[in-house]
C-alpha cells in the first residue's frame, strides 16, 4: 500500500534554485520555508510519492510556479490553477498538456471573489472541452447557496477541506448535512484535508470523527492532502501527526488504498 501514495492538496510559494520566476514581494521572505523544494523534501520524508500542487490564491491566475513544480517532477506532480473567468480555451488546452488537471474558484471571506457562481457554472463546458474539473472553496453555511447551482456542473467537483464545516458542532450541524446530501451525487470529490481547520484543537478528535464519516460513506471519491504549508491559518500543524492521523481516517487497508492511491489515480489520471 506505500507504493503511488498522493498528497491531493498543498501549496508552493516560491523556489529556491534559479529558475528565472521570481516570488512576488509579499513572499520573498517566505520562498526558502515554503519552496518547492521543501515541499518535495516533506514528500520524501512522509514516503509520499506523488502530489496534487494547487495554485495559492496569492498568485491569481498567474500559474508558473504550480507550472514549474509539474515540470520539476519528473511526472509525480500534477496541479489544479487558478483561471480569470474570461480565459480562452486556447488556455485551457495549454494548461491541461502541462499538467493541471482542474481549476480552483474561492468562496471565502479572507479571498477576494474571482466571479460569481452562476459565471463559473457557465465555464464548466469549457473546462470539460479541456479535460478539467473544477475545485471549490468555500465557507461552510453557502453550501446551501451553491450547491443547487454546482448540481449543474459539466464537469466533476471536487469540494476543499470537507467544506470548511465546524466540527465542532457534530455531524448534525446543518451545514454537514446539507454537504453530504450534496456529495451524494456522485460527480462531486471530497478533499479529506484540514481536519485542523474544522477543528483546530489538537489532536483534532472532532475533525476526526467527521473525515472518518465521510471516508466510509463516500469511499470512492475522497482524496487526502497535507494542505502543506497550511496557509491563512490559526496555528502550524505537525505534518507527520497529520500523514498518522490518516489510519484513524481510514481505518483499514482498503479504505486506505481508496484514499491515497487509487481514488487520486482516477480524479487526476495518474497511472495504476
Amino acid at each position: 500500500m506505500k507504493k503511488n501514495l498522493c498528497d491531493s492538496h498543498c501549496h508552493i510559494l516560491g523556489i529556491e534554485n534559479d529558475s528565472g520566476i521570481s516570488p512576488t514581494e509579499e513572499t520573498v521572505s517566505a520562498e526558502s520555508k515554503y519552496s518547492m523544494e521543501k515541499l518535495f523534501e516533506l514528500h520524501r520524508s512522509l514516503g509520499i510519492e506523488r502530489s496534487v500542487i494547487v495554485q495559492s490564491a496569492r498568485f491569481g491566475a498567474d500559474n508558473s510556479l504550480v507550472e514549474l513544480a509539474i515540470k520539476s517532477g519528473g511526472g509525480r506532480y500534477l496541479g489544479v490553477g487558478i483561471v480569470d473567468i474570461d480565459v480562452s480555451d486556447t488556455e485551457l488546452g495549454r494548461m491541461s498538456l502541462a499538467g493541471f488537471r482542474g481549476v480552483r474558484f474561492n468562496f471565502m471571506r479572507h479571498i477576494e471573489q474571482a466571479a460569481s457562481i452562476e459565471a463559473v457554472m457557465e465555464l464548466t463546458p469549457r473546462l470539460a472541452r479541456a479535460g478539467l474539473h473544477l475545485q471549490i472553496h468555500f465557507e461552510s453555511e453557502l453550501v446551501h447557496v451553491l450547491a443547487p447551482h454546482l448540481l449543474r456542473s459539466e464537469v466533476p467537483v471536487v469540494i476543499d477541506h470537507m467544506g470548511r464545516v465546524d466540527a465542532t458542532r457534530g455531524s448534525h450541524n446543518p451545514d454537514f448535512l446539507a454537504f453530504k446530501r450534496l456529495v451524494e451525487d456522485e460527480r462531486f470529490y471530497i478533499k479529506v484535508s484540514g481536519i485542523d481547520r474544522i477543528d483546530r484543537v489538537p489532536p483534532y478528535s472532532h475533525g476526526l470523527l467527521l473525515a472518518k464519516e465521510l471516508v466510509s460513506r463516500f469511499p470512492s471519491r475522497c482524496v487526502w492532502g497535507t494542505d502543506w504549508p497550511h496557509l491563512n491559518h490559526t496555528h502550524q500543524p505537525d505534518d507527520s501527526q497529520l500523514f498518522n492521523l490518516i489510519g484513524e481516517i481510514a481505518p483499514d487497508n482498503q479504505l486506505r488504498y481508496q484514499l491515497l492511491v487509487s481514488n487520486p489515480a482516477k480524479l487526476y489520471g495518474f497511472p495504476l
